[in-house]
């Protein structure tokens, strides 16, 4: 997630993100994030799309073992650990000011034998992506990671580096504004999208993309 400061807001619905940890139970773990909102605003607390991607993960829509993973914009790293629980070798990422933060919510949670799985990372999309293997994924996730409208271009050319023909992205949304479809529209310009889930509750939406085959000239 893009780094966002912290601003006070007093509204009950968002009072849980200003709680100093978030409990969790998936991939029969029990999981403790570390949250800091002042420290670190948005990047640093568990968002309900996080939340609804561990369930649709662990529900076993897409097969997770032995593959290979990427999470975009992190934050606390729910996401990426729970990957990694059901089998998959994870890159976990975010922006540098995050991954002190990020890599101790990992390193807490997950068991000795699955720390060779995870490897935690800093990207800002669109930046240096030559670090990481063109291609080189079966899996792109992102929670939430839509919201900024000045990423949207940084990000579309981070998933397109990041995939093959055959690789899924997930990302996981709550269409809060017009610029959130608008990103949708972007990705169906270059990403054959479909929403695999809607979590009516948390009214959060998981979209399934694939890349476009290039055309070829006649």
């Amino acid at each position: 997630m893009a780094l966002v400061p912290y601003v006070e807001n007093s509204l009950p619905a968002l009072s849980k993100l200003h709680n100093s940890s978030a409990q969790f139970r998936f991939a029969n773990h029990d999981l403790h994030l570390a949250q800091d909102w002042k420290k670190l605003g948005v990047a640093a607390v568990v968002w309900d799309a996080a939340v609804v991607m561990c369930m649709y993960l662990e529900m076993g829509k897409v097969d997770l073992k032995g593959k290979v993973a990427i999470e975009l914009g992190a934050g606390t790293g729910l996401v990426g650990i729970v990957a990694a629980l059901l089998g998959a070798k994870v890159t976990i990422t975010d922006r540098e000011p995050a991954l002190d933060f990020l890599s101790a919510n990992v390193k807490a949670n997950l068991p000795p034998d699955y720390q060779g799985s995870v490897d935690v990372s800093e990207l800002t999309w669109g930046e240096r992506l030559e670090r990481y293997p063109a291609g080189g994924y079966d899996l792109i996730l992102g929670a939430d990671i839509v919201y900024l409208e000045d990423t949207f271009v940084p990000l579309l050319q981070t998933l397109e580096h990041l995939c093959s023909d055959t690789s899924v992205v997930l990302l996981a949304c709550k269409i809060r504004y017009e610029r959130d479809t608008n990103f949708l529209n972007m990705l169906k310009q270059r990403f054959r999208t479909e929403e695999a889930y809607y979590e009516k509750q948390r009214d959060i939406h998981i979209y399934k993309a694939w890349k476009q085959p290039a055309q070829r000239d006649l």
